[in-house]
C-alpha cells in the first residue's frame, strides 16, 4: 500500500510504501527453492543441497531483490494510481519504524515529476530567419579551393612544360625544402631540428619570424636569425624562450594551378567537360550546403525563442542524467580524437547549464508536437532520406542504408519532427528575414 502523495517542493514528491513482511518472506522462500533445484555445493550433487546451505549462499541476495521488486512495483502502482508523470528516478530509503505497522516493511519514495505547462501565445516571439546567396564569386572562390587541392610543385627557375616559375627566390606561395637546427643558449632542444622539411610559404604553418627568413633566399643558401617563442606555444619547453635558428634551403619549388579547363572539370566528374555544367555542379553542391547551415541558424533562434517565451522548472533529475550524458560523450569524443582522458574527471556539473537548456527545448518540443499534431509523417521521412542520397554517387544505396536501421531511421524522424516545430514556431512569431554573406555563413572556410 502507499500513502498519499506528499508536495515537498515545486516538482518533487514523496510517497510512503509499505507492505507485510510476510510477503517477502513467502517471495524469498519461492525463490530459493528455485535456486536449489540447481545449487552446487562441495559434497553435495547439484539440486541436492540442504535448505540451509542456500539460504546462508543466497539468502541476502534473494531478499534484495524480492525487496526492489516490491519497491518498484509498488511505487509503480501508486504512481499510475495518482497519474503521476515522473521525471528520473524515485531515490527508496527505508522508512523510521516509529509509527509503522507491525510486521510490515515501509520506504519513502521521493522523486520528480514533469512540469505542467502549455506553449502559449508565440506572436511575441521573435526569430531571425537567416538567408545567404550563392553568387558567380562565391563559385569562383570555390574554384580556386579546388584547383589549389590540385596543384603540382616545379622547381622554380628551371624551364619546363608550364614554365620557369619566375626568380629562384623563396617568395609566398612556393613550397620551400630545407634543413634546420634551434638552439636555446647555445644547445640544441628537442625538436628543434629538421632535415628536408617543406611547407608551403604564406600559409601560416610556421611561425612568423621562421616564414619571413625564409623568404628571399635561393637554393643553397643559409640563413641564421632569432625566434621568440609565443608564452602559449605547445612545446611548453621552449614556450616564452629565444632560440637561434639556423635554415638552409635545399629545394625551392613553384606552385603550379591546373588550368580551368576541359580537363579541369572532367577531374570533378564531369564526363564531357563541360565547363558550364562544372560551375552548375559546384552551384547546386554550395547551395546544398548553404541551406543545411541557414536551416541549423534558424532552428537555433527558434529554440532561444522558444526558451524565453516558456517559462517553467525543470526537473533536477532529468538534468543530472543529461550532464553525465554529456560528460560521457565529450570522454568518448576525446578519446577518438587520441586523447588520454582515462584519468581526467569530468564532472557533470561543468555540464549543467547545457544539459538544463537540452532538457527544457526537448519538454518545450513535446509539448509543442503534442498539442498541434507536429509528429513526423512517413512520406517527410521518406524525403528527407532521399535529401539526405542526392548527394552520393549511389542514392539508392544510401536510402537503404537508412531504411536498414531502425535507429538511423529514428534519427531522421527526430530532424523532421524539430523542422516542423521550427516552421510551426516560424508560422506564428515575428520574424526578421537576415541575409547573411556567404564566408559568414561558411566561417570562412571558403576563403
Amino acid at each position: 500500500m502507499a500513502t498519499a502523495v506528499e508536495t515537498l517542493d515545486k516538482l518533487e514528491r514523496r510517497i510512503t510504501i509499505s507492505f507485510p513482511i510476510s510477503e517477502v518472506q513467502s517471495e524469498v522462500e519461492k525463490r530459493l527453492k528455485v535456486r536449489a533445484r540447481t545449487a552446487k555445493a562441495p559434497g553435495f550433487r547439484p539440486g541436492k543441497v540442504p535448505m540451509k546451505m542456500v539460504a546462508a549462499q543466497y539468502g541476502y541476495q534473494v531478499e534484495t531483490e524480492v525487496l526492489n521488486d516490491k519497491v518498484g512495483q509498488a511505487f509503480s502502482v501508486a504512481a499510475n494510481e495518482n497519474k503521476l508523470r515522473v521525471a528520473g528516478y524515485p531515490k527508496i530509503e527505508p522508512k523510521n519504524t516509529e509509527g509503522a505497522v507491525e510486521g510490515s516493511l515501509a520506504f519513502d519514495a521521493t522523486f520528480e515529476i514533469y512540469p505542467e505547462f502549455v506553449v502559449g501565445d508565440l506572436s511575441a516571439a521573435e526569430v531571425e530567419q537567416v538567408k545567404t546567396e550563392v553568387s558567380d564569386a562565391e563559385i569562383d572562390k570555390t574554384i580556386d579551393i579546388l584547383r589549389k587541392q590540385r596543384v603540382h610543385f616545379h622547381i622554380k627557375g628551371e624551364q619546363g612544360a608550364h614554365g620557369d616559375g619566375g626568380e629562384p627566390v623563396a617568395q609566398n606561395g612556393d613550397r620551400a625544402t630545407l634543413d634546420f637546427v634551434g638552439k636555446i643558449d647555445g644547445v640544441e632542444f628537442a625538436g628543434g631540428k629538421a632535415d628536408d622539411f617543406a611547407f608551403v610559404l604564406g600559409e601560416g604553418r610556421m611561425l612568423p619570424e621562421f616564414e619571413a627568413a625564409t623568404l628571399g633566399l635561393k637554393s643553397g643558401e643559409s640563413k641564421t636569425f632569432p625566434l621568440a617563442f609565443p608564452e602559449d606555444y605547445h612545446g611548453k619547453d621552449v614556450a616564452g624562450k629565444t632560440a637561434e635558428f639556423t635554415v638552409t634551403l635545399k629545394k625551392l619549388e613553384w606552385a603550379h594551378l591546373p588550368e580551368v579547363d576541359a580537363e579541369f572539370a572532367k577531374s570533378l566528374g564531369v564526363e564531357d567537360g563541360d565547363l558550364a555544367k562544372m560551375r552548375a555542379d559546384i552551384k547546386e553542391n554550395l547551395e546544398r550546403e548553404v541551406k543545411g547551415r541557414v536551416k541549423a541558424k534558424t532552428k537555433d533562434s527558434v529554440m532561444d525563442a522558444l526558451v524565453k517565451a516558456v517559462e517553467f522548472d525543470v526537473p533536477k533529475a532529468l538534468v543530472e542524467q543529461d550532464g553525465q550524458r554529456l560528460a560521457e560523450m565529450t570522454r568518448q569524443d576525446m578519446a577518438q580524437r587520441g586523447m588520454n582522458v582515462k584519468d581526467v574527471p569530468f564532472p557533470p556539473e561543468l555540464f549543467a547549464a547545457q544539459a538544463e537548456r537540452r532538457v527544457r527545448l526537448g519538454l518545450i518540443l513535446a509539448e509543442l508536437v503534442k498539442a498541434n499534431n507536429l509528429q513526423a509523417t512517413a512520406e517527410q521521412i521518406k524525403a528527407q532520406v532521399e535529401d539526405f542520397a542526392q548527394s552520393y554517387e549511389d542514392p539508392q544505396q544510401v536510402v537503404k542504408y537508412y531504411y536498414s536501421d531502425r535507429n538511423r531511421l529514428a534519427e531522421v524522424e527526430a530532424l523532421v519532427l524539430e523542422e516542423n516545430v521550427v516552421n510551426y514556431v516560424l508560422g506564428k512569431s515575428k520574424v526578421t528575414d537576415k541575409m547573411l554573406p556567404f564566408d559568414e555563413l561558411m566561417g570562412n572556410n571558403a576563403q
